[in-house]
């Protein structure tokens, strides 16, 4: 947050965080739980609801040079990766919408 706050200090006052990723999740470790709780209490709704999961495929496609669709689209990370997409585009077309009405 001190990075973005001074971003917004001296580089673009109008940057806004559009929400929080929670990545390398892995639901079997304490320390990935509280992070979870942490964010969700630090960023309220701007936590996305899609969770990209600690996966062997995300972490082996870069060193391809491929991303994860490239090298493996199957994978349990490229399908989060594409929820988070729908997501995305889901909540920014419900703003532009509501946008629009004011």
């Amino acid at each position: 947050m001190n990075t973005i706050n001074l971003v917004k200090k001296h580089l673009n006052k109008d940057l806004k965080i559009e929400g929080a990723l929670l990545t390398m999740y892995d639901m079997r470790t304490n320390l990935s739980n509280q992070v979870v709780k942490e964010v969700s209490k630090y960023f309220g709704d701007n936590v996305y609801k899609t969770v990209i999961p600690r996966n062997v495929k995300l972490s082996e496609a870069p060193s391809y040079g491929m991303s994860i669709t490239e090298y493996d689209s199957r994978s349990k990370g490229a399908k989060s990766y594409e929820k988070l997409a729908k997501e995305f585009l889901k909540t920014n077309e419900a703003d532009s919408k509501a946008k629009h009405m004011k």
